[in-house]
Formats: C-alpha cells, structure tokens, sequence
C-alpha cells in the first residue's frame, strides 16, 4: 500500500479505498450505459456481424469509462487524482498536443 500511495500522490489508505472503488463503479457504470448507446446505434449482440459489433463495443465503452472516470472520481471527492490520471491517460494515447504542462 506504501507503494501505491507514493506513486499515486495520496496520503492515507482510505484514499486509495476510494480510487479503487471509483475504478470498480466507473467500469460497471461504462459497459451499463454502453449497452443502450450500442441498441440506439442498431448495434445488438447476435444479429450483427461479430467483426463490427466488438470492435465498436469495445470503442464505445473506452470512450465512455474516459469521459465519466472524472466525473464519478468528482463525485467520490477525487477530481484533482482523477484528472490527473485522465491527462496522463491520453497523452499516451496521442492527445499530447491538447494538454500543456
């Protein structure tokens, strides 16, 4: 747990209960709200090609866990760790220009 805290920058263990717990509901909470977008698309499980169905699946719900990580981390209290781990997030994945440091 000592490591943890000192990558992540937080000081107390119930701080890190907490950001676990914000991963655990934003990940349920994306793959819930990805399933009715998916129908609203005219996307559903069996009747679409397996080949566009999971790869727009799997698009949809990335997009949404990065959209309402920091919203949900707000709610528990954690923006500022949930916002940075969000710019570091997609820096990585090429949104470098859109962020100054």
């Amino acid at each position: 747990m000592e490591k943890l805290k000192q990558r992540w920058g937080v000081k107390t263990n119930f701080q890190i209960l907490i950001i676990f717990l914000v991963f655990s509901i934003n990940g349920s909470f994306a793959v819930y709200i990805g399933k009715p977008l998916l129908g609203f698309l005219g996307l559903v499980q069996g009747v679409t090609n397996p080949f566009l169905f999971w790869p727009v699946r799997i698009l949809l719900i990335f997009t949404i866990y990065q959209i309402t990580l920091v919203i949900v981390g707000t709610l528990f209290g954690q923006f500022k760790f949930f916002w940075a781990f969000e710019k570091k997030m997609l820096k990585r994945i090429g949104f470098k220009r859109f962020f100054k440091d």
